[in-house]
């Protein structure tokens, strides 16, 4: 009577596998497995990090169109004038990513007259009805998590929104302070 060994090897041809070729095999296994694996967490390392670059870019953007939204009603917050009302905005919409106090300087605020977009409006009264309001975020940087396939030098973001100011509400004659 033969052993199942020796059946299953006569009936499918397939020979036992020596205590050699099961150590071969797992060192093969590892290798492989390394050659898969660094190449993924790479991909995914990656994917990771477009997505939070797209994601800062999106809420920063966000964050000056409210910015905006908030400029042309001529409102104001408590003790603060136009400018650092609307700074304070775009850093409570900004979700988080701009509230260090390094920041504030970031965020810009121009007024241009609607005739000619070309030249900035500085002084009193320069958010006066009929000028246009830009609110952006200049030059916030953010350093990738694994700069794989692409310099070590951050991802920096510039994002802009710009809107005309619209009358004064109430029959009121001024501006409130920039």
């Amino acid at each position: 009577m033969e052993s199942e060994q020796e059946y299953l090897q006569n009936v499918s041809g397939i020979r036992p596998i020596s205590p050699r070729r099961k150590r071969v095999q797992r060192g093969n296994q590892l290798v492989e497995v390394a050659l898969i694996f660094l190449p993924l967490c790479a991909l995914l390392f990656g994917l990771f990090d477009f997505s939070v670059a797209i994601f800062m870019r999106a809420t920063m953007q966000n964050a000056v169109r409210e910015g905006v939204r908030y400029a042309v009603t001529y409102d104001t917050m408590s003790a603060l004038c136009q400018d650092a009302s609307i700074k304070q905005v775009v850093k409570n919409s900004a979700g988080g990513f701009l509230t260090a106090a390094a920041h504030d300087t970031k965020i810009k605020i121009r007024y241009y007259a609607a005739s000619n977009l070309n030249v900035e409006l500085t002084g009193l009264n320069s958010n006066s009805p009929g000028n246009v309001v830009e609110v952006g975020v200049e030059g916030y940087s953010w350093s990738w998590i694994a700069p794989l396939w692409r310099s070590a030098s951050p991802f920096v973001i510039n994002v802009y929104a710009a809107d005309r100011m619209e009358g004064l509400a109430g029959g009121t004659v001024n501006p409130p302070c920039r």
